[in-house]
């Protein structure tokens, strides 16, 4: 691709992400947060001008995007947008460095949710805005919410939305990707905005709505006060938040389905009833667990259901720190890391039909040794031979699973404990957000070293390109002729 198109889709990419500051300056003006009016309106203005130069100055170019490229732009667009997230968070002057800035504005935008602040309230409400907003940008797809506009630009865009979606299966919803992109937003805004209404009837003030709409429905996790929902004490708040935590981590193909009428698409459909069935376990689980601790069931499993939700949906909200509870609801909890939502959801970490494929086929390993001649398939969504998908997840697991380790290493290497370092690898590389040990709910990653703290940037963007994406750029092979 030739270098002038590819910083043109890059530029107007950007210049997507500074329209959305409109709403962040908004609430800066309307609440008289005057200090921090320019970190808003400086970046908008210039990536908005440099958006339009690009857009007029490349408009008889022809675009055409090889394999290769398609990596290449996605990989960068992800690392620029972070780029310039940051920057209205470094203008603030309310980060002690451009790694804090850059880290929590990865940590956005990857709808992980870490973050490198103590105290969260003393923000300019605007600023939270903001930071809740990089979730809601980054959960369905910045590629995706671009690609409704890059047929005017002559550019397909099935490619480039496979390389950012989650998932082992990408597909199409609507013969035309630009359609299926705008479908998923509108039902991705209609979703936002349904749970910002039921908020607000629950009692939260307006901006807050509309800062936790944004962050459950791009399960992020940033919050606009330290105890995060927990600060509320309000059951009403919680099992909103529980409900649509939980939606956020199912396929977002299938509400497209359920409006359209398809309901034999959504009952036939392998990952749902599997995610159904580990939400609703897990939590009952926890909660016979934490009876004592809360003196009654119905008690417990209030704290239960939302902190599943929350860590399953990597989300990474809490109302009660898990570290306190007892080991065998810590255990659970831990085991929870290592799901993740849904394919095409806006929730990180590993997958649900990754887990059900590999189930299947360890099942049909056994029933191999009991009948020696007999022809066993996996079957998924009601349909059969589906043995291909093993060979990709394999793969997929040995690199996930591979950069966890190797970033663990490197968590000892910046003085943390092994524990610490593991699950923090985990919460990096599957975008949850908090982790056990010192990086647990109630702790901030603020006390790490620069270094580390880049590294953990690398493997967020990783994990939610869904790692191929962004490593394959350090093969040899990639950069040959």
């Amino acid at each position: 691709m030739d270098v002038f198109v590819f910083f043109r889709l890059i530029f107007i990419v950007l210049a997507v992400v500074g329209i959305s500051l409109l709403l962040p300056l908004g609430v800066a003006v309307a609440c008289g947060e005057n200090s921090v009016v320019p970190s808003f309106l400086i970046p908008m203005i210039v990536s908005v001008a440099l958006g339009l130069f690009f857009f007029f100055a490349g408009k008889k170019k022809t675009v055409r995007f090889s394999t290769r490229s398609v990596f290449l732009f996605v990989a960068s667009a992800w690392i620029f947008i972070s780029l310039f997230g940051s920057v209205p968070l470094l203008m603030s002057g309310e980060f002690a460095s451009f790694s804090d800035a850059f880290f929590e504005s990865c940590s956005g935008f990857t709808t992980t949710g870490a973050t490198v602040l103590s105290d969260i309230e003393r923000l300019p409400r605007s600023l939270n805005l903001w930071r809740c907003e990089m979730h809601w940008l980054g959960g369905m797809g910045i590629i995706a919410l671009t690609v409704a506009l890059l047929p005017l630009l002559g550019v397909g865009g099935f490619n480039l939305i496979k390389a950012e979606s989650t998932g082992p299966e990408k597909g199409k919803i609507t013969p035309k990707m630009a359609n299926t992109a705008e479908m998923l937003w509108i039902l991705y805004g209609s979703l936002t905005l349904l749970l910002a209404l039921a908020l607000k009837i629950c009692g939260m003030d307006a901006i807050d709505c509309i800062s936790y709409a944004f962050s459950t429905l791009g399960t992020g996790g940033f919050a606009t006060r330290n105890a995060s929902v927990a600060s509320y004490g309000s059951a009403p708040i919680e099992i909103v938040c529980t409900v649509f935590m939980f939606l956020a981590g199912v396929n977002f193909s299938l509400y497209f389905y359920i409006v359209t009428g398809k309901f034999s698409e959504v009952r036939r459909n392998t990952e749902l009833k599997a995610y159904l069935v580990i939400c609703l376990v897990f939590s009952i689980l926890i909660a016979v667990f934490l009876v004592p601790q809360f003196g009654g069931f119905f008690s417990a499993l209030r704290y239960s259901a939302f902190q599943v939700a929350s860590i399953v949906s990597s989300t990474g909200y809490m109302t009660s720190d898990y570290l306190s509870w007892s080991p065998p609801a810590q255990f659970v909890i831990f085991a929870l890391f290592f799901v993740g939502g849904c394919s095409g959801s806006t929730a990180g970490g590993f997958k649900v039909v990754r887990w059900c494929i590999l189930a299947k086929q360890c099942r049909n390993e056994m029933m191999k040794m009991l009948h020696p001649h007999g022809v066993f398939s996996i079957r998924l969504n009601g349909s059969a031979g589906r043995n291909d998908l093993v060979f990709t997840i394999g793969s997929f697991v040995f690199v996930y699973f591979g950069l966890v380790v190797f970033t663990t290493f490197l968590g000892t290497l910046g003085h943390l404990d092994v524990l610490t370092s593991f699950t923090a690898s985990l919460s990096m590389v599957g975008n949850i957000g908090p982790a056990f040990g010192s990086l647990g709910p109630a702790d901030n990653y603020g006390v790490l070293p620069p270094a580390l703290k880049f590294w953990y940037c690398f493997a967020m963007i990783a994990g939610r390109l869904e790692l191929y994406n962004l490593l394959i750029l350090f093969l040899p092979e990639f950069w040959r002729k």
